[in-house]
């Protein structure tokens, strides 16, 4: 519970209750296979991809919390909210505590990935986190855009170059279809 409680998720998301179905594109061996968490032991990174509302944070988090049941420590964060923790962490002189705390998480799940731009301390800040992280922890990323288009959403070719060489490869991608889930989960009271 200490775990799951220190992760912050968002919600609470089961493996159990995923949704399998043919237009939503999610291979049901597939991530089966990656709620047995392998890919933590192997320090291999995943990326979910599609569009708003299509289930993407909650995949995300459901193996964040899967991690946490497993006793692997696990932090959830949107992505422009940790970057801008760091850069306050940088005027106060606490950035490499930051970041090592950072490293000492077997799983950081980055939410919402890419809806803001990354400016020059945001590039810097991503490099540092990505490159800590490689072949040392795994980090599970879910964003709206296409990983095809990440080179010219983190804006610097070289720090493009460097942050997606060590994400993609060691890798496992899910690209999410259909509609959005909660367009049948929105009431109305009159």
């Amino acid at each position: 519970m200490r775990l799951i409680k220190q992760a912050g998720f968002r919600e609470q998301a089961s493996v159990a209750d995923v949704e399998y179905n043919q237009q939503r594109n999610l291979d049901k061996n597939m991530f089966t296979r990656l709620a047995t968490l392998d890919f933590i032991k192997r320090k291999e990174n995943i990326i979910i991809t599609g569009a708003s509302g299509t289930g993407k944070s909650y995949l995300a988090q459901a193996l964040g919390y899967q991690a946490c049941l497993m006793e692997y420590k696990t932090l959830y964060a949107n992505t422009a909210k940790l970057i801008g923790r760091l850069k306050l962490s940088k005027i106060d002189g606490t950035y490499l505590k930051e970041l090592s705390k950072l490293l000492r998480t077997d799983v950081l799940v980055l939410d919402d990935f890419g809806l803001h731009a990354f400016d020059n301390q945001a590039r810097e800040i991503l490099l540092d986190i990505i490159d800590e992280r490689h072949n040392q922890a795994s980090t599970i990323l879910s964003s709206q855009i296409p990983v095809s288009a990440w080179y010219d959403l983190i804006g610097e070719q070289t720090i493009a170059d460097a942050v997606l060489d060590r994400i993609v490869n060691s890798l496992h991608r899910i690209i999410l279809k259909g509609e959005s889930l909660r367009k049948g989960k929105i009431s109305t009271t009159e």
